[in-house]
């Protein structure tokens, strides 16, 4: 890799002491260069990368022995860092690349590990561990497990609310794929029973406070509630398609984009990337990576989903990737508009703070698929919030729609093409000599560093190269969901968690001749009236309550706590008053469920005060379109 980069930067420097005066050919000239630099690269990278990355996967992975099939091994790094566990949250962006690939060309080798993933998934849904039971629903937060999985019981960042949704994501573009060739028993049945439960999750855990993608802080994350967004619009599209619903999903999505609104900086012109902590200036790569994974590439240049074409997406990646010009030494002396090495955040120190290869190649993405939607729309608009993104490249466009015809609409389609794959360019300068991605690569000397062979490093590197190909992931209905609420309230449903019992596939499940290669969901509901699986069940519950007590409700199922107090799920009191002391929950039960239940006052210091007796009995209604349903309440 290295000898690559000499000869582009000799190349560079033999052409522009030939044309002298020339700057404008030279550069054009250097862009050629690394373009035919990162397409070398990435023929080579590409299939390496896929092949090293299965290498992190049990069983059979060449780096995975001793891990459960279908786990996904972090990195086979088990010292200077200890990485031989496996994350939720990096197995399902792994896996999200690895269902793309597979939709795209069907390979019987992935689907079995697909297969083998979603087993060893329902499996872990159910592993009591540190972050909570699966009963509430709180387990599901846990960050990592061992490779065998068994839970982790060390201290660390936890709960991470990232996981659910983006297993969600992962699994909901594999039952996209079975519905579209036939097989919506396959997703009904063995699929989306695991789907329920993080889609359950999501919708109760969304707005409370949790670890970030980096494990570091403690707040609201951007990348983390972006996904939430996504996996509910995205799950109740599956389920419309399999015949049933998701009534969390419909009711809590448009809240969580409404919060997700509150990221925005509109003063710095960027996305701050975690709410409710303190001593970070927020620029962030978490952001970027939230913007690729949010990607959508039917619709447009949304940009109250942040799409990456989007005025608010494009002034971030400047304000994130300018933030790292001056701190690393192997950036110096890099203008803005050119491609920099991109770490997490600029106050990094883990390894003493260093470029990602992931954080690097996020960049790269971004750039690759504003280009995609470009190309398809042909036009680009440029807006007061993105204006100064674009001078850095076209220095004297002004704010304006560009069609495909102009010549505007032509210069900033090659410079935005040379600058993305400037960054690819950056990682294969970096990369090793063999073509390995570990971690890091150090910020002065650009060294590989870290956990080797990391896997997201890998599935970026394949998402990224895919990108720049024109290939991109099947739509997630976001055009349906980016409507944003004119009232936020932090509304959440507290689930229902059932295990999955159906833990193997059917056979010979492959592609329907002639059925296309891209996926994508109906987006329709069921003909006819249809009884929905679960209703929601709004709790009202009238209490009168002083300074630090809550109120909660119990009772005999799950959902309610199976009558243990520490379970029992909180009511809200956004609506108290003195006047009207409302407690209110929205709980999903399953329709037609015959529950008993009883209010508890929960004080400051634990202790539980229940009311009288009789326990409360309440059928759920099953009737036909009947997706809500209210208790009204009082304490005796």
């Amino acid at each position: 890799m290295h000898a690559v980069s000499s000869l582009l930067l000799l190349g560079a420097c033999a052409f522009q002491a030939v044309l002298g005066g020339r700057p404008d050919l030279a550069a054009r000239r250097e862009a050629e260069i690394v373009k035919r630099d990162v397409d070398s690269f990435i023929a080579t990278e590409k299939p390496y990368a896929l092949t090293r990355l299965l290498c992190n996967i049990g069983p059979n992975g060449c780096a995975a022995a001793g891990a459960a099939p279908g786990v996904v091994v972090a990195s086979p790094s088990k010292s200077n860092p200890d990485y031989w566990y496996t994350w939720t949250r990096d197995a399902s962006l792994v896996f999200k690349l690895v269902v793309d690939t597979f939709a795209n060309s069907y390979d019987s080798n992935l689907q079995t590990n697909i297969q083998n993933f979603i087993i060893s998934q329902a499996k872990l849904q159910g592993v009591s561990n540190p972050s909570g039971s699966f009963s509430n629903g709180a387990g599901l937060g846990e960050p990592k497990f061992y490779v065998d999985l068994t839970q982790y019981t060390g201290a660390w960042g936890r709960p991470q609310r990232d996981g659910p949704p983006l297993r969600a994501i992962a699994l909901v573009n594999y039952a996209k794929w079975l519905v579209n060739n036939g097989y919506s028993s396959t997703a009904r049945d063995v699929v989306w029973p695991v789907i329920k439960n993080d889609l359950a999750y999501t919708a109760q855990y969304w707005n409370q406070t949790g670890f970030d993608l980096w494990e570091e802080v403690n707040g609201s994350s951007f990348f983390t509630i972006a996904s939430s967004h996504r996996a509910l619009v995205e799950g109740a599209a599956l389920a419309s398609s399999l015949g049933t619903s998701c009534s969390a999903c419909t009711a809590v999505a448009p809240q969580v984009l409404c919060f997700l609104q509150r990221f925005w900086q509109p003063n710095g012109n960027y996305i701050i990337a975690n709410l409710f902590i303190n001593g970070r200036n927020g620029r962030d790569a978490n952001t970027l990576l939230a913007s690729i994974h949010t990607f959508d590439p039917t619709v447009g240049c949304d940009a109250n989903t942040f799409q990456p074409c989007s005025d608010k997406a494009l002034a971030n990646h400047k304000a994130v990737t300018d933030s790292f010009r001056s701190i690393y030494g192997i950036n110096n002396g890099k203008a803005q508009g050119t491609a920099v090495a991109v770490g997490r955040y600029s106050e990094d120190v883990y390894y003493n703070g260093n470029p990602w290869y992931l954080c690097t190649l996020a960049a790269a993405e971004q750039l690759y698929d504003a280009l995609y939607v470009w190309k398809q729309q042909g036009s680009i608009t440029v807006t007061s919030t993105s204006l100064a993104f674009f001078k850095d490249l076209v220095p004297s466009i002004t704010a304006g729609t560009y069609d495909s015809g102009s010549a505007t609409y032509t210069s900033i389609i090659s410079a935005v093409s040379t600058y993305a794959d400037g960054y690819v360019n950056i990682v294969a300068q970096y990369a090793q000599s063999e073509g390995g991605m570990p971690e890091q690569f150090d910020r002065n000397s650009g060294t590989p560093i870290g956990a080797t062979h990391l896997t997201w490093s890998y599935a970026a590197f394949r998402s990224a190269a895919d990108r720049r190909a024109g290939i991109v992931p099947s739509s997630w209905n976001a055009g349906s969901g980016n409507t944003v609420p004119g009232t936020c309230v932090g509304s959440s449903v507290a689930g229902s968690y059932t295990s999955a019992t159906v833990t193997t596939f059917p056979a010979s499940q492959t592609p329907i001749p002639g059925t296309p290669t891209t996926t994508t969901a109906p987006n329709t509901e069921p003909t006819g009236c249809v009884t929905p699986q679960e209703v929601l069940v709004i709790f009202n519950e009238l209490a009168t309550t002083s300074w630090g007590q809550t109120i909660k409700i119990v009772g005999n199922v799950p959902a309610l706590g199976s009558w243990n107090p520490s379970n029992a799920v909180t009511l809200s009191a956004n609506q108290y008053t003195s006047s009207n002391p409302l407690w209110s929950a929205t709980i999903a039960l399953p329709a037609g469920q015959s529950i008993t239940y009883k209010y508890i006052r929960v004080n400051s210091d634990g202790s539980v005060a229940w009311e009288a007796d009789p326990n409360r009995s309440y059928t759920v209604p099953a009737t036909c379109g009947t997706t809500t349903a209210t208790r009204s309440d009082s304490w005796r």
